[in-house]
């Protein structure tokens, strides 16, 4: 099947599965005029580019292999992919994994195979947004050598992206970007005349470029978004305020999602910040949360596993607490349930902790898998119902616990005897340890008493 010439001939290096528009072409947004031409001018992810390491030497000598580029929005995963391209001379076929179908796919392959891995880059934003039989189409090209692939991701492409297509590819993950680095670029945005904003005779402060690179959390498509739109609002030769960056502040999205890498990390900081008695951060991630759409059961659910694996028997109202939490949540709602989780995760970040009843049923599961399972000691096993049978004479007798002081018989209730249990000093829990060892130095005084 021949291809189509209009295809092959087109003046653009990038190549759009889209084709021709005959739409009127439209301003671009400043983040991608500001987008580096050459690796000279690319930006952070000094530990995949900066001095010493081996990719930036793979670029200029076009000796680049398959590349998966994961990292979150902004840090440049696009825009490396077109360095690439241009420093070695290729063409880059531009492939986006959210609009594309198989058709678009096999299409770009086929384009990608007329000009020769040695000319050319497949680029496929999103990867992981197409299926296992998408990304199956690309393995017999990558692993024959026909295409050289590039794919970006936001999330974890070990999760995302199949392991036959990933063990053929080089995996870089990206950082956020520093904020003295988006600072950097916004001071030349502002300066450029050709690309930038120069041409407006705007200016920003130091503290006002440093405020707008915290704001982008890293994110440095989202800063160029947030300059120009305040450049855009002033007349020419203005200066941009603290006031206008404190209104964005106010407008701005919490970058959350609920299922991915954010939520994950977001949830574990939280959680590390109560262990760690810590209750503004918690607080703080809990915020968060709840800005981000979290689901407030969610939240309360790790509150209550919390409770036992982290505060146990230092505090034992910290499981009674996260429940009455859970319940809350479940009965009441947003937004009125944040009160009520606000109240418990403070209470669990300020209480004792414990992970005595953590480590001990780790020890008992230890036990069970790494021993022979011993056998119910005849004195405490069941004599009713079914089980109800003639004692014989050599059976140990039940001794009854209620019937001898503090409830200490002296008889033994596994037959070779663990230590499992070991109760910390922390709150309540060394009352406890008190009382453990004093039943001990008792129950190694009383000798059982047998009836015969």
């Amino acid at each position: 099947m021949r291809l189509d010439d209009s295809l092959i001939d087109m003046e653009d290096e990038e190549f759009s599965l889209e084709g021709p528009s005959a739409r009127p072409r439209v301003r671009r947004p400043l983040a991608e005029r500001m987008r580096p031409r050459s690796l000279d001018e690319v930006r952070g992810q000094e530990h995949v580019l900066g001095a010493g390491c081996l990719l930036p030497t793979l670029i200029r000598e076009n000796r680049v292999g398959n590349l998966i580029l994961a990292g979150p929005p902004g840090s440049g995963k696009t825009t490396l992919a077109s360095v690439i391209a241009e420093e070695g001379g290729c063409k880059l076929l531009r492939v986006n994994a959210v609009t594309s179908n198989v058709a678009e796919l096999r299409e770009a392959l086929k384009m990608a195979r007329y000009h020769g891995a040695e000319k050319c880059f497949l680029f496929v934003d999103e990867i992981h947004r197409f299926n296992k039989a998408q990304q199956d189409l690309l393995l017999p090209g990558v692993e024959a050598g026909e295409a050289r692939l590039i794919g970006a991701t936001t999330h974890n492409p070990r999760y995302y992206v199949i392991d036959p297509l990933l063990s053929r590819c080089q995996l870089f993950a990206f950082e956020p970007l520093p904020a003295s680095v988006i600072e950097e670029a916004l001071e030349l945005a502002l300066e450029d005349e050709e690309r930038g904003l120069g041409k407006r005779a705007c200016r920003a402060g130091k503290q006002v470029l440093k405020s707008i690179a915290l704001l982008a959390e890293g994110d440095l498509r989202r800063a160029y978004n947030f300059i120009e739109t305040m450049v855009e609002a002033l007349p020419d030769g203005s200066e941009v305020t603290e006031e206008q960056v404190a209104g964005f502040c106010r407008e701005r999205s919490i970058r959350y999602d609920r299922d991915e890498d954010e939520h994950y990390d977001t949830a574990s900081a939280f959680i590390k910040s109560m262990r760690g008695n810590d209750p503004d951060a918690a607080l703080y991630w809990l915020a968060k949360m709840l800005a981000g759409g979290e689901d407030p059961r969610f939240i309360a659910r790790r509150l209550v596993i919390f409770a036992s694996e982290d505060v146990g028997m230092a505090d034992s109202r910290a499981l009674l607490m996260a429940d009455a939490a859970f319940r809350a949540c479940e009965t009441i709602g947003l937004p009125e349930c944040e009160l009520n989780l606000a109240h418990v995760v403070i209470f669990l970040a300020t209480c004792p902790k414990s992970n005595s009843a953590t480590l001990a049923i780790g020890r008992a599961k230890r036990a069970l898998n790494e021993k022979p399972i011993q056998p119910v000691p005849s004195g405490i096993r069941d004599r009713h119902g079914r089980n109800k049978k003639p004692r014989s004479e050599d059976e140990e007798t039940y001794l009854y616990s209620h019937e001898f002081p503090e409830n200490v018989t002296g008889q033994s209730y596994l037959e070779e005897p663990l230590e499992l249990y070991l109760p910390k000093d922390a709150g309540a829990e060394g009352a406890i340890g008190e009382r453990l060892r004093r039943w001990k130095e008792l129950r190694a005084k009383v000798s059982p008493q047998q009836d015969g």
